[in-house]
């Protein structure tokens, strides 16, 4: 369950960084909201999934599938570059994710 939640967690944080985006600087009140709930409940898995996993796993995929696919989303939703350099960063995020989840 451990590893759920901190999947969970992850896609969470996607949505609070891309609700702080569409906040406009906080002066949107609904992203602002959404934002403020979505960090809220992505912090709380993350410590749930802390309860089983070690800290520097459960904190480094928690960060890289929010760094992913906050890249998916800035380039589908927000018109964001896709160039051969940022294509191979995330990749190389995705290969850090999957070794952590090996090496635990």
């Amino acid at each position: 369950m451990a590893w759920f939640f901190l999947v969970l967690a992850g896609l969470l944080e996607i949505v609070w960084a891309t609700a702080m985006k569409q906040s406009a600087g906080f002066t949107r009140i609904l992203p602002t909201v959404i934002m403020v709930v979505a960090m809220i409940a992505s912090f709380w898995l993350l410590a749930v999934a802390m309860r089983t996993l070690p800290l520097g796993t459960s904190y480094t995929v928690w960060v890289g599938i929010g760094a992913v696919g906050a890249f998916i989303v800035g380039i589908a939703l927000f018109g964001e570059p896709v160039t051969p350099v940022r294509l191979l960063a995330a990749g190389l995020i995705v290969a850090g994710i999957v070794t952590m989840k090996l090496a635990s």
